[in-house]
């Protein structure tokens, strides 16, 4: 197990209890919330190192890593994939102005997003960590993904676009993978990093049931001041903040199922529409952000 004594974002001692959580999807587990006084990072407390974490991703129905899992919250969460991955793609071409680059992808999953902006007409690249899922996006859609240990292979400069969708609360090192995102960028290339937000009103109202926590998968748990204090110290800088908003939907259902309520599907889809509502007139109320970033000249 993992333990700081200080801060790992601003290295203050000025660290104290906040929450206990419950691993909901796997081993029922407890695990500590630790934030931090000083710059208000929340982080888990005493999680799993590199060497025992692959435990708590062994489950056919962790659906970042299994396309084949079943259930009432994997079929709504491909209904929201589907839609969410032409507005990604979208998105990249507007914030690097190309039609056409390259794109390395990190944390890749089964390689549904890579395989859109392949058929774009982009020089389509990933990195996963987990094997089944890197063989899968390999095998069925002819994509080049690779282990993270052959991230310091490619070449400097390389990519027009480096995109992170729900990966950079999972690293054991995020400052490791900062560096190497500056070094990978073209001058004037672009990162898209989606993370769950910790302020949102959905987090607020589940609290310890909140998924989005999903501890000890989740180690580090941001809200926009402390990813803005992360992406300063990663000689990054952030460009613009948008939305995800159908994540706050397959977030409150499975937070109600984690809560064990009855009806509990229609309760998180009208929970959530509460919470869309929320947000749609204030974005930092939204279940999960993406940061446009740049790196500094």
């Amino acid at each position: 197990m993992v333990h700081y004594d200080k801060c790992p974002l601003c290295n203050s001692d000025e660290i104290g209890e906040y929450l206990h959580v419950a691993d909901h999807f796997l081993t029922h587990e407890k695990f500590e919330l630790v934030k931090c006084s000083q710059c208000g990072f929340l982080f888990t407390q005493d999680h799993p190192g590199s060497e025992e974490i692959d435990l708590y991703y062994m489950s056919a129905d962790y659906i970042s890593h299994n396309d084949s899992a079943r259930g009432l919250s994997a079929s709504v969460y491909r209904i929201a994939r589907e839609f969410m991955l032409k507005r990604k793609g979208k998105m990249v071409c507007n914030a690097s102005g190309l039609d056409k680059g390259s794109i390395l992808d990190i944390g890749s999953g089964t390689g549904h997003f890579l395989s859109v902006m392949k058929n774009k007409g982009w020089l389509a690249k990933g990195i996963e960590i987990n094997d089944k899922a890197r063989e899968f996006s390999i095998t069925k859609s002819g994509l080049e993904v690779l282990p993270p240990g052959k991230i310091g292979s490619l070449p400097s400069e390389s990519f027009d676009a480096i995109t992170l969708w729900h990966v950079l609360e999972h690293f054991q090192y995020p400052f490791s993978y900062a560096a190497e995102i500056v070094r990978l960028l073209k001058p004037g290339g672009i990162c898209l990093v989606a993370l769950p937000n910790c302020s949102s009103s959905d987090a607020r109202y589940y609290k310890e049931f909140w998924a989005a926590y999903d501890v000890p998968r989740h180690l580090w748990h941001f809200i926009p001041s402390t990813f803005e204090l992360f992406v300063e110290k990663s000689d990054l800088s952030i460009l613009s903040i948008h939305t995800l908003p159908l994540d706050v939907f397959y977030i409150s259902i499975l937070s109600e199922k984690y809560k064990k309520t009855g009806l509990y599907f229609i309760r998180g889809i009208l929970h959530g529409l509460r919470f869309f509502i929320l947000a749609w007139f204030n974005w930092k109320k939204s279940s999960s952000l993406i940061y446009q970033l740049q790196k500094n000249i």
